[in-house]
């Protein structure tokens, strides 16, 4: 094979000239120059690229090995033919005429071009094409060098193509996700994840998320990332800048593990962790639960107002008969200490009224309704506090009133009976809201809220209303006492329930002296103590 392609090239050319042109001022005078001409031939025979000659038309006129290998061609199938018999159709006239308008112009040209092996199959040349010129600088010949980059090109696909199709995937995904690196950078993400950038205003959304996870799950983050298990579940809730304010998501994601392909892993493998994350917009889920909660709460409240109003009825009803019972009562004492036989009848008669009263009052005693045991547990004073402002929704809308929620966002949680505190705020805020609409001034306002130190919780609820003059502020918690005219549609017992439900948690109520715009009721809590046992029978 080397023998015919030298021979073609010598016979149709000056070969000592070509060699020339390959390497100039290789080669001298003397005994020497025909071992490094043997040597120069034999490594262009030997190179493991393919290497071709051809003349200014492009006849071929020397090819090696590595050009019969790669093309399928002899030497005496090749020589003399054009290059263009290795040309193929699907390569574009425009990559033609670039290559032939840069080597014209003495200059190297390098591309790709898809080419036809003798058997008839198509492969993908990585071509470089170099003019070579003679002593004046014109052109002589042309030298030719390719590799089959075939089977890189399909594998650089295949891998484009996969990745594409995990694109495409995880674009169709519904929800939002992110693969995240050891260092917290993002390498992939979907359409869905990049329009939580915009839409949550909290900068790149992964490393926002990534610090609620750490935060929440604190070392077991660590040792599921070190195990590489995943988690799941874990919801937060995010205030965000559109038209939902408020929007919850759903996060899991599982850690894995590839290796690396940068020079330094060749010789050692070397791998990366890597998470992918998914963020999943529960929002209507948890809107949708909330709504049924708060619906399982009215019908709740309801119940327990209507078994307090009766309660209250009953009350008022006993406290009013009191008042005459004691008179009798009395009345009897001094007749008894008469001991005036004259009024003896008086005395029989006041005795059986006072008799009949007492059983009365036993009997609506006995009619007094008991209120359902609630369990004393760690409560979240922020929750209750929104779902009755959610449950007082429709009010604070019909009458225009401006809320102010301002929680602790990291408020602790204290021991006590959910539903008994729930009560508590509600009363506290339906008052307020009453105030408001009962108030002349232009201002609709109620502000709530929470803060804490290290042993107590504190709750404030004030109200733009007219307030309760300083006279009376010490009255309100006794029982039976209300400031509204003709006394409201209750028997004035809701700020002593109030009073009593804040006792029982150990905590204390007052209505704060230095505000003068309206009222501003002021409740603390301890959060180390033990809560009553009385709670739970209250």
């Amino acid at each position: 094979m080397k023998k015919t392609s030298l021979r073609f090239l010598q016979t149709h050319t000056n070969m000592a000239n070509v060699i020339g042109e390959l390497a100039p001022d290789l080669f001298g005078e003397g005994y020497g120059d025909k071992m490094l001409y043997s040597l120069f031939a034999e490594t262009v025979e030997q190179v493991p690229i393919a290497i071709s000659i051809t003349d200014k038309k492009a006849k071929i006129l020397y090819v090696n090995q590595e050009f019969c290998r790669v093309t399928g061609y002899r030497p005496e199938d090749i020589l003399g033919e054009n290059e263009s018999l290795l040309s193929d159709k699907h390569t574009p006239k425009e990559v033609y005429h670039d290559l032939w308008r840069t080597i014209s112009s003495k200059k190297i040209w390098r591309g790709t071009l898809c080419n036809r092996h003798k058997s008839g199959q198509r492969y993908l040349s990585d071509l470089t094409i170099a003019p070579m010129l003679n002593e004046t600088g014109a052109i002589t010949h042309y030298i030719g060098m390719h590799r089959d980059i075939t089977q890189a090109y399909e594998s650089e696909k295949k891998v484009i193509n996969q990745k594409l199709l995990i694109e495409s995937v995880i674009n169709s995904s519904p929800i939002a996700m992110v693969v995240i690196d050891d260092q917290d950078r993002v390498i992939l993400d979907n359409h869905n994840y990049k329009a939580l950038v915009s839409d949550l205003d909290k900068g790149e959304p992964a490393t926002y998320f990534l610090r609620l996870l750490r935060e929440e799950m604190g070392d077991l983050w660590s040792q599921l990332q070190s195990k590489e298990q995943g988690f799941n579940n874990r919801e937060f809730k995010v205030e965000s800048k559109g038209s939902q304010r408020t929007r919850w998501f759903s996060c899991a994601g599982n850690w894995f593990v590839e290796n690396e392909v940068n020079a330094d892993a060749f010789f050692e493998n070397a791998s990366k962790q890597y998470l992918i994350l998914t963020l999943t917009d529960i929002t209507r889920q948890r809107r949708q639960m909330e709504e049924l909660h708060i619906q399982t709460l009215k019908t709740i409240m309801a119940e327990d107002e209507r078994v307090r109003g009766i309660r209250e009825t009953l009350l008022g009803a006993m406290h009013q008969i009191q008042m005459p019972m004691n008179q009798i009562r009395a009345a009897e004492q001094i007749l008894r200490h008469r001991r005036d036989d004259q009024h003896a009848g008086l005395l029989q008669i006041l005795q059986q009224i006072q008799q009949s009263g007492e059983e009365a009052v036993a009997t609506m005693q006995k009619c007094i309704p008991e209120i359902l045991q609630t369990a004393v547990i760690p409560v979240n004073i922020n929750q209750i506090l929104h779902e009755v402002l959610l449950l007082n929704n429709q009010r604070i809308c019909s009458n225009d009133i401006e809320v102010h929620w301002q929680p602790l966002s990291k408020l602790p949680t204290m021991l006590g009976s959910e539903n008994r505190l729930r009560i508590l705020f509600k009363q506290l805020i339906d008052n307020a809201i009453e105030a408001i609409c009962e108030s002349d001034g232009g201002e609709q306002r109620l502000k709530i809220t929470t803060d804490t130190d290290a042993d107590l919780i504190y709750v404030s609820i004030e109200d733009s209303g007219a307030g309760i003059p300083v006279e009376k502020r010490a009255k309100v918690f006794e029982p039976f006492y209300t400031t509204r005219a003709m006394g409201g549609n209750q028997a004035g017992m809701g700020l002593v329930m109030a009073k009593e439900i804040v006792n029982q948690h150990q905590g204390f109520i007052e209505i704060d002296p230095d505000y003068d715009q309206g009222c501003r009721f002021k409740i603390s809590f301890p959060l180390h103590k033990q809560v009553f046992k009385g709670v739970e029978n209250g």
